[in-house]
């Protein structure tokens, strides 16, 4: 992991500023989503990507029904629904 040597304080609310130089570097901008994630015990955030429920791309990503889904992914089953059921 690479050392930037930036601290932050945490306010009275619980925030953080991200360093401006940060948020550059790795393209966040204002109205962006992060993630939260543990390993061992460090807590990494990064930039939300959504990806499709099924797949997991995030290339070419429509909602359906509430949920992210690749064109891909969304032809398949849209091939499996216009099929007869069998008996």
């Amino acid at each position: 992991m690479k050392e930037t040597g930036i601290t932050r304080q945490l306010d009275s609310l619980g925030r953080i500023v991200i360093p401006k130089e940060l948020r550059r570097t790795f393209q966040i901008e204002e109205g962006d989503y992060l993630e939260f994630y543990v390993e061992g015990d460090r807590m990494v955030l990064e930039k939300y990507q959504p990806t499709c429920v099924f797949c997991h791309s995030d290339q070419d990503l429509v909602e359906y029904k509430g949920k992210n889904v690749c064109r891909k992914c969304l032809q398949a089953l849209e091939s499996q629904t216009a099929q007869p059921e069998e008996k």
